[in-house]
């Protein structure tokens, strides 16, 4: 039976009210940065960020108090997003730049386009990276997060999101190393 929406929510035991409207307010900033990590597309954000309180809201009657509600919260988002990476593999060519992506008055063209070309770069490499190497790659070496804040975040042990870091730092040589190899190539002619 669905449950219409409502402020507030019994927890498990029944005893304590869960009110969405603050969950929505604490953790709406985590579930969109969250999702980025995680590579769904900009066009796609606001309807995944939408279907993770969808779930949020129907699931949390459920959840497992034992845990913190970040650590589910991430969980959430990964399969949303995962849902969406599947969908926009299917419509490859649909996500193109946002024109305000590519306007810095500061930069002249060519830097726009060279930085542009640095993105579209880094996002094809992360696209075909494992979503939870990708999210604590992305937390690490772009947002600067140390690796203890990482694992209380994603909710794995300190050795994991070190194992997670290392095989996408792996994952990334071996796509530079390929593309150099490429580039090599194709100027060899």
């Amino acid at each position: 039976m669905e449950r219409a929406f409502d402020d507030e929510v019994l927890s498990p035991a029944g005893e304590t009210a869960v009110d969405l409207s603050a969950v929505h307010a604490e953790h709406a900033d985590f579930v969109w940065i969250t999702l980025q990590r995680f590579g769904v597309a900009r066009p796609d954000l606001e309807d995944a960020f939408q279907d993770v309180f969808i779930v949020i809201q129907r699931r949390i009657a459920s959840f497992d108090w034992a845990c913190p509600l970040t650590t589910w919260i991430f969980a959430v988002c990964r399969r949303v997003a995962s849902t969406y990476r599947r969908r926009a593999d299917r419509d490859r060519g649909r996500h193109e730049p946002l024109a305000d992506e590519l306007t810095d008055p500061g930069s002249s063209p060519e830097e726009l386009v060279a930085d542009h070309q640095a993105q579209a770069r880094l996002d094809r490499m992360l696209d075909g990276m494992d979503l939870d190497r990708r999210a604590v790659f992305v937390m690490f070496e772009i947002e600067e997060m140390p690796c203890a804040e990482i694992a209380a975040m994603v909710g794995v042990p300190l050795g994991t999101v070190y194992s997670r870091l290392h095989a996408a730092r792996k994952e990334i040589a071996k796509l530079l190393e390929k593309e150099q190899a490429f580039a090599a190539r194709r100027g060899g002619r």
